[in-house]
């Protein structure tokens, strides 16, 4: 897991070859003028989900991991709470892993909590399960899938 600003984005982009093109496109895309959805960056390989996110605590945000799947999330609006646990940590799936959105649901709680500001961004692997969206109110994130 990785929390860092967008400012250092290109310190990270050795550490896969899409990330130089997810943080590009992060970074010279005015978000306020799109409308939220997905956004094809290089088919199945690397796409976008600008989401629009409400309320959600620590008791009701889900703890997920993926298989096939590195997300990058970055905060635009406003801090949003991230919960951390290792994948290898959580022993509560609420359902069979879905081939199909790449995702397992937990009923596990977070370990750790980190708080991502405005204009940071945290990089998710496989074997980092994260439970996204604590905050109060209405706010729009950018979540980048990089495929393995």
């Amino acid at each position: 897991m990785v929390l860092d600003s967008l400012q250092n984005s290109a310190k990270y982009e050795s550490l896969h070859p899409a990330f130089k093109q997810a943080f590009d496109f992060i970074k010279s895309t005015d978000f306020s003028k799109l409308e939220p959805g997905k956004i094809m960056l290089n088919g199945k390989d690397l796409f976008v989900n600008y989401a629009q996110c409400s309320t959600k605590t620590p008791e009701t945000a889900k703890m997920e991991t993926h298989n096939d799947y590195i997300d990058i999330q970055v905060a635009l609006e406003k801090e949003e709470i991230m919960g951390y646990t290792p994948t290898c940590e959580l022993t509560q799936p609420r359902d069979a892993y879905n081939p199909e959105k790449d995702i397992t649901f937990f009923f596990d709680q977070a370990q750790n909590f980190i708080h991502v500001k405005p204009g940071q961004f945290c990089i998710f692997w496989p074997e980092d399960g994260h439970q996204p969206g604590i905050a109060e109110g209405e706010w729009r994130k950018v979540i980048v899938k990089v495929k393995i």
